[in-house]
């Protein structure tokens, strides 16, 4: 995975219903160094999600947590006042005691401006994992709509559903 495979991917996404492009891969498989060359290169915001959610939701009651998960990602993407942001370590989305959609999260983020996370997982082609399957935060999301780079990959990126328009 390299910075130009994200830089054509964010091309892709400029007409989507969704700007939502998910680099996915294991763990070092290139995700954090390649966002963080993006960062530098175009100068975009780079937000640490677990860093940012843990400080936010430290002060909050468990009810709390999950109800304003949404509200302190979207909080902090605005604050950065770019059209493209840069999410790094988003693992926290996954836990299951914040009760989350993470998939459906950074779809609704990137309504408004382009969002590229690193998605820690694996892409078939046809479906994006998180965790193995029985895991408790396991996620399988068949046809998603984003524009996925997947590390490894040495093709065209995938687009998602004819719906992503």
């Amino acid at each position: 995975m390299n910075v130009f495979e994200i830089e054509e991917a964010i091309k892709q996404t400029v007409d989507g219903y969704y700007k939502l492009v998910l680099a996915v891969g294991a763990a070092r498989t290139g995700k954090t160094a390649a966002i963080t060359e993006l960062a530098a290169k175009r100068h975009w915001p780079r937000i640490n999600v677990n860093v940012r959610l843990s400080e936010k939701l430290l002060e909050l009651t468990h009810r709390q947590r999950t109800v304003r998960v949404a509200g302190i990602i979207n909080d902090a993407i605005r604050d950065e006042n770019s059209g493209v942001v840069l999410l790094d370590n988003i693992e926290l989305l996954f836990a299951s005691e914040l009760a989350q959609d993470p998939l459906k999260l950074l779809q609704s983020l990137s309504r408004n401006q382009t969002i590229v996370a690193a998605w820690p997982g694996t892409f078939d082609g046809s479906a994006l994992t998180y965790a193995e399957p029985g895991h408790p935060e396991a996620r399988r999301y068949p046809t998603p709509q984003a524009v996925i780079v997947a590390a490894g990959e040495a093709h065209q990126p995938y687009t998602g559903s004819p719906g992503n328009r």
